[in-house]
């Protein structure tokens, strides 16, 4: 399966002046007042508070025509069509035309009320109105991996008995290849083309277009459409960390449950922005990073690609990003890499520490104030960073909280559509991956003496099921409760904390279980190390698994630390030495006893997990054709 992306491009960062701490030598020295007065209500909004009032929303088209009619003149999607102009604005009336008007182009004119339409292509306004189209009553949605090479395209159209592919611009040589191996498929519609019909291809504009002669003419069919909340509303097939992809069935009520899950934890606003960077096919991104927007009145702009992260977030000045660790991470070691350039390193160690002190002794938050050129690299009004999809090193999201950036963690699965837990605002718990929302229970099944043990979820969020594979849905699913897979325990608070992922502990001979993720988690503190897999290898005459690492080494950073040009065996000299020290944290039976250094980038998902089982498979394959 495909990847998002195979490295994270180099950002560029302006040199931080730190102008505002540049001579500071005491917290005084900042020009801030604050009245007795102003103190008190200051500690008073320290206090924890309780939820925020929530939604009760049972499919998304409840929200979709709450919002695109009370916020009709407000901005909601922006993205830049011309890399030489600015990004332009689009309204809530104006996707609510369109997306009635595709809605009624493809139920009224083309016949395809209730039909599977597989979406496939980069993040475009048009993905957004296709998809609401689809949710809103034209159809199921089946939201695709713009990555996949063209067999695997092939056969996601063919298991999922798509009748029509809606495809970008980008797509359309790829679509082309495919379309004579899928018989079964209608219609070819290319976003942003109005040409006609021409055999089974068609422009999607010339459906949208269809459709608004259709509703100019009076016809209001299509809103007129009442949504089953527990109906299959979307098919998503997951690339997952498992070999073989299944057909998540989510409904509508799944869908508006997230929302309903989140707005009592999350308080946004309409003035808020939010920054779409990761892949739409995804349900973090088309929910969390689309739907919950939507509902509150939010706008979204579209970041044009990774190199551009930077100069879109200066430019449309977002307060919330979704993200997954790896871009997080690389976002931290970039800046504090910046800051380390600019000579500012003591200094800025110096405030977060007075600033920590302040917020907490008396309430008072100037971090912002403080920390102004870092937040103006970043567009100047980022408040929240959301990481979900994988497990993050703490000490990121307290470096986030500690320069005025409040880290959210989520915490789902696409069988959860995605959200089950999520950090509440106003509780924020580094090191948690959230609290269970609302909607939503959760246990832990056979807990052992430290209470962790397989994570079980029940609830609204839950999948109805996997597509046509009732043995697959009934190896996960037992009477409501879904089996994440994923190991961990629950707080006194029903805060979550993963320890590790059930499918990947290596067990012993002894019975003694080890969870890689908790040996990578220690690694990931080797600043010599820029990625890891910790694995079970199989040894020729050994009857336990030989614990082994593979590391893609960072090889600038070892050159600053340990000097210029160090050939393989030094290199692996060095890492080695900082297992050995990781290795002292851990219990003798954890230890790692093999390191592999690896040259070429991990085979991962969208979400930048590691396949493990197609890592440790061309280890197999290689060592087999080796032997012959």
């Amino acid at each position: 399966m495909a990847r998002f992306f195979k490295k994270v491009p180099n950002f560029r960062l302006p040199k931080y002046k730190m102008e505002e701490i540049n001579h500071l030598e005491t917290i005084e020295e900042l020009d801030v007042e604050y009245t007795p007065e102003m103190i008190a209500e200051l500690k008073k909004k320290q206090v924890q508070q309780g939820f925020y009032p929530g939604t009760d929303y049972k499919t998304v088209k409840e929200f979709f025509c709450r919002s695109t009619e009370m916020f009709a003149e407000r901005t909601f999607i922006l993205e830049k069509f011309n890399r030489k102009a600015p990004f332009e604005e689009v309204t809530y009336k104006r996707f609510r035309k369109d997306v009635v008007d595709l809605g009624t182009g493809l139920t009224r004119a083309f016949k395809l009320k209730g039909e599977k339409i597989l979406i496939v292509g980069e993040t475009t306004y048009e993905w957004y109105v296709s998809y609401a189209a689809l949710l809103c009553g034209a159809g199921i949605a089946v939201p695709t991996d713009k990555e996949l090479p063209d067999n695997e395209l092939e056969n996601i159209i063919k298991r999922s008995e798509a009748s029509a592919v809606i495809f970008s611009p980008k797509k359309k040589g790829q679509v082309e290849k495919v379309a004579n191996k899928c018989p079964g498929v209608k219609y070819f519609m290319e976003m942003y083309s109005d040409a006609g019909i021409d055999g089974r291809f068609v422009g999607l504009d010339f459906v949208m277009n269809e459709g608004e002669v259709i509703t100019d003419c009076g016809d209001h069919s299509f809103l007129d459409i009442e949504i089953d909340p527990d109906a299959l509303a979307v098919l998503v097939f997951t690339s997952g960390t498992t070999s073989q992809s299944k057909g998540v069935m989510l409904s509508n009520r799944n869908l508006a449950a997230n929302v309903n899950g989140v707005t009592p934890y999350i308080q946004a606003y309409p003035e808020d922005r939010f920054f779409s960077v990761l892949p739409l096919h995804h349900t973090y991104e088309s929910t969390i990073g689309f739907l919950f927007p939507m509902a509150l009145g939010c706008s979204i702009s579209i970041c044009r690609g990774l190199r551009h992260i930077v100069d879109d977030m200066k430019e449309t000045q977002p307060t919330v990003m979704l993200a997954v660790p790896l871009l997080i991470e690389t976002l931290y070691k970039k800046i504090n890499s910046t800051i380390e350039k600019s000579g500012k390193s003591g200094m800025v160690s110096s405030m977060i520490r007075m600033t920590n002190a302040m917020k907490r002794t008396v309430g008072v938050d100037i971090k912002r104030k403080v920390f102004k050129d870092i937040h103006a690299s970043l567009g100047g009004n980022l408040r929240i960073v959301v990481s979900a999809a994988a497990p993050i090193d703490p000490k990121v999201g307290r470096w986030l909280e500690d320069i005025g950036i409040w880290f959210i963690q989520g915490y789902g699965l696409t069988e959860t559509a995605p959200i089950s837990a999520v950090t509440p605002d106003f509780d924020r718990r580094v090191g948690s991956a959230g609290k269970v929302v609302l909607c939503n229970k959760a246990m832990i099944q056979e807990p052992n003496e430290k209470g962790e043990g397989e994570i079980l979820i029940s609830g609204d969020t839950v999948m109805l099921g996997y597509y046509n594979d009732p043995e697959e849905t009934a190896k996960v699913m037992e009477g409501e409760w879904f089996h994440t897979g994923d190991v961990g325990y629950l707080d006194a608070d029903n805060y979550v904390y993963i320890t590790g992922r059930s499918k990947n502990v290596i067990v012993t001979q002894n019975g003694k279980n080890i969870y890689p993720e908790e040996i990578e988690g220690l690694l990931a503190s080797v600043v010599e190390i820029k990625e890891c897999m910790v694995y079970g290898k199989e040894v020729a005459g050994e009857k336990e698994l030989v614990i082994t690492v593979k590391v893609i080494p960072d090889y600038d950073k070892i050159a600053e630390v340990h000097g210029e040009g160090l050939d393989e065996e030094a290199v692996y000299k060095v890492i080695w030495e900082q297992i050995r020290g990781v290795n002292r944290k851990l219990s003798n039976y954890k230890t790692i006893k093999k390191l592999e250094i690896k040259h070429d980038e991990f085979e991962k998902t969208t979400t930048m997990k590691i396949k493990r089982f197609a890592e440790i498979a061309k280890d197999k394959a290689r060592e087999a054709d080796a032997a012959k």
